[in-house]
C-alpha cells in the first residue's frame, strides 16, 4: 500500500513540474516592450479627416454591400438623415455608422464623424479570446473566425472601443460581428475598403500606416487653425489601423481618452504569470483525477481488509 502511495504521489508530482514548468508558446512571434503582440509601421491603415465629411452615410452603404451576412438595407435606408438626432454604434447589423456631433468652432457647420474598429495594432479582443477566434494579421485587419468562437463575449468586455457586437437574436448559431477591414475581397489584394473607395469627400486616406501618420502632420502643420493638435491613433493604446484629424477635441466626438500603454499589456502579463506560476487548467484536472483514483483504490482495499 505504502508503494502504490508513493508510486501515485510521485507520478502527481512529475504531472505537477511538468505543467509548471511548461510556457504557454505565445500567439504570435513579434512582440513589443511590454510583451504584447505588435505589428509594424509597413501595415495598412486609413487617415479620416473629419473635416472633410458631410454625413452622406455612402460609407454606411458600401459596407452593407461588400458584407453579405449584414441585414439588407435599400439605398433609400442610407439616405435617411433623422438618424443623426441620436447616437448610434456598431453591431450585428452594421459594421459601421456615422454620427452627427455639434460644432463648438462653427455653430453652423455639424461635425460627422465615422465608426468602425479602429483595428488596434496591440489588439485587446485578440488578447482577450482564448481560443483564437479573433488573430490580427500583419497587413493591420483584426479578424473573427466563427467555427472558433464559443460565445464567451470576453473580446466586448476587452474592446477599449466597444465595438464588437454580438447576435443575440440568433438563438442557435450565433457570431460576434465587427468590421473586418474588408480582409478577404479587398485588403489581401492590397486594395482600399469599400467605405473608403465610395466616400465622395475624401474623408479617408488609405495606405501604409507610416506615410499617413507623415501626411497627417504635414496637414496639422500646415494648417493648425483648421485641426486640433493631435492624430489620435497614432499612439492610443499602442496605436491604430485608422487615424483620425479633427477640429475640435476628440472627447467631444465621442471618442474615449485612452492611454498609451496597448491594453493587453495590463492584462497578459497577469495571464503569463498564472500559467508559469500555477498549474494550468488541464494539470488541475490530471492531479484532481489522481487523487480520486488513489482515494477510491485505498477505499476498496479497505472494504477488501475488513470484509476478510
Amino acid at each position: 500500500m505504502q508503494g502504490s502511495r508513493r508510486e501515485f504521489l510521485k507520478q502527481v508530482g512529475v504531472i505537477a513540474g511538468l505543467a509548471i514548468c511548461s510556457k504557454a508558446s505565445p500567439a504570435r512571434a513579434e512582440r513589443g516592450p511590454t510583451g504584447v503582440s505588435i505589428a509594424g509601421e509597413d501595415q495598412y491603415g486609413v487617415l479620416v479627416d473629419t473635416t472633410r465629411c458631410v454625413g452622406c452615410r455612402r460609407c454606411e452603404n458600401a459596407c452593407n454591400e461588400i458584407n453579405p451576412d449584414l441585414p439588407r438595407r435599400d439605398s433609400a435606408f442610407f439616405k435617411d438623415q433623422t438618424v443623426f438626432e441620436h447616437r448610434r454604434r456598431m453591431d450585428d447589423s452594421a459594421y459601421t455608422v456615422v454620427n452627427r456631433f455639434c460644432n463648438s468652432r462653427e455653430p453652423s457647420k455639424p461635425v460627422f464623424v465615422k465608426f468602425q474598429c479602429m483595428h488596434c495594432r496591440n489588439a485587446a479582443c485578440v488578447s482577450a479570446c482564448i481560443v483564437g477566434a479573433l488573430t490580427r494579421d500583419r497587413n493591420g485587419a483584426v479578424r473573427y473566425d466563427p467555427w472558433k468562437c464559443i460565445g464567451c463575449r470576453y473580446c466586448m468586455v476587452a474592446c477599449p472601443f466597444q465595438v464588437p457586437g454580438y447576435e443575440y437574436g440568433n438563438a442557435f448559431t450565433p457570431q460576434v460581428r465587427k468590421c473586418h477591414f474588408c480582409h478577404q475581397v479587398r485588403l489581401s489584394k492590397g486594395v482600399p475598403p469599400a467605405c473608403v473607395q465610395a466616400c465622395p469627400m475624401e474623408v479617408m486616406t488609405f495606405g501604409k500606416r507610416s506615410a499617413l501618420l507623415d501626411m497627417a502632420r504635414d496637414r496639422l502643420h500646415a494648417h493648425p487653425d483648421r485641426y486640433v493638435p493631435h492624430v489620435y491613433g497614432e499612439d492610443e493604446v499602442g496605436g491604430t489601423a485608422w487615424l483620425y484629424l479633427a477640429s475640435i477635441s476628440f472627447q467631444s466626438l465621442d471618442f474615449p481618452k485612452l492611454g498609451y500603454q496597448p491594453a493587453p499589456g495590463y492584462t497578459e502579463p497577469i495571464q503569463h504569470a498564472v500559467f508559469k506560476w500555477f498549474l494550468p487548467p488541464i494539470g488541475v484536472f490530471a492531479a484532481l483525477g489522481g487523487i480520486w483514483w488513489y482515494l477510491s483504490t485505498r477505499g476498496k482495499l479497505s472494504q477488501e481488509e475488513s470484509d476478510t
